[in-house]
C-alpha cells in the first residue's frame, strides 16, 4: 500500500497528496488499488468522493468522511465556490502573460475530451504565465469549471498541451517524458464551521527533475 502524505485531515474530511501514476477511483477493476480504497483503508471506515484528478496527475485530492460533508462539499463544488489551482508545463511559448480559455467541451468517444461550440458543455480555465523556457512555458491554471480533461484539452486546443501527455499531443514526442506535467497545486473551500480553508501540495519530485533539466 502507497503510504500518502495527508495534506490535511479533521473529523468530516481529508486531504492528500495525490502521486501521479495511481488512479482517484475504482471504474472497472476494483482488485485494482486507488487513492479512495488506500484511504478506506488505512482509516477504516468509508470515504466520499467530492471531485478526482486523472491518474496521470499529482496533487491535492480532498474526501469527505460522512454524508453531511460530502453534500456539503458537493454543493460548494456544484456553486464553483471551490477555487482550484494547478501548475503545468507545456509546449512552445505561450506570448500573452495571462489569458482565459473559454470553450465548449464534450466526450467524444474512448474517454477522449474535445471542444465542440454546439454540442459542449462551458468550459472555462484561467492561466497565467510563471515561466518561460527555450521550448517551454511553466503556467498556473484555475478553472472555474470542471469538466474531464478540462485543463488538457484546453491548453491542446490553443496550440500547447501539456508536456507528457500522449492523450492530447503529439504520440512519439510526449512519450518521451515520464509523467504528464500537471500538478494541482491547492484547493481552497469552506468547511463545516464556515472557515475557509486553504490545501496546498508542494510539486513532486519527478515535476521538479523535468524542470530543472530545461534550466
Amino acid at each position: 500500500m502507497i503510504d500518502l502524505e495527508i495534506l490535511l485531515e479533521d473529523n468530516d474530511l481529508i486531504a492528500v497528496n495525490k502521486p501521479e501514476g495511481i488512479a482517484s477511483i475504482s471504474e472497472n477493476d476494483l482488485s485494482i488499488e486507488t487513492i479512495h480504497s488506500i484511504l478506506e483503508q488505512k482509516l477504516k471506515q468509508k470515504v466520499f468522493i467530492v471531485h478526482r484528478l486523472d491518474k496521470e496527475v499529482s496533487g491535492v485530492i480532498l474526501f469527505a468522511k460522512n454524508l453531511k460533508m460530502h453534500k456539503y462539499l458537493n454543493r460548494q463544488f456544484f456553486n464553483r465556490t471551490v477555487k482550484k489551482s494547478y501548475v503545468a508545463l507545456v509546449h512552445g511559448i505561450i506570448k500573452n502573460d495571462e489569458g482565459v480559455i473559454n470553450k465548449p467541451i464534450r466526450e467524444f468517444g474512448s474517454g477522449r475530451m474535445g471542444i465542440d461550440d454546439k454540442k459542449g458543455k462551458e468550459s472555462v480555465t484561467a492561466y497565467k504565465v510563471l515561466e518561460r523556457f527555450d521550448n517551454y512555458t511553466l503556467v498556473e491554471l484555475n478553472p472555474t469549471t470542471g469538466r474531464r480533461h478540462q485543463l488538457r484539452v484546453h491548453l491542446y486546443f490553443i496550440g500547447h498541451p501539456i508536456v507528457g501527455d500522449v492523450r492530447y499531443g503529439d504520440k512519439e514526442l510526449q512519450g518521451k517524458f515520464p509523467r504528464v506535467m500537471l500538478h494541482a497545486k491547492s484547493i481552497s473551500f469552506v468547511n463545516s464551521f464556515d472557515k475557509k480553508i486553504f490545501v496546498s501540495a508542494e510539486l513532486p519530485e519527478s515535476f521538479k527533475t523535468i524542470l530543472s533539466n530545461l534550466m
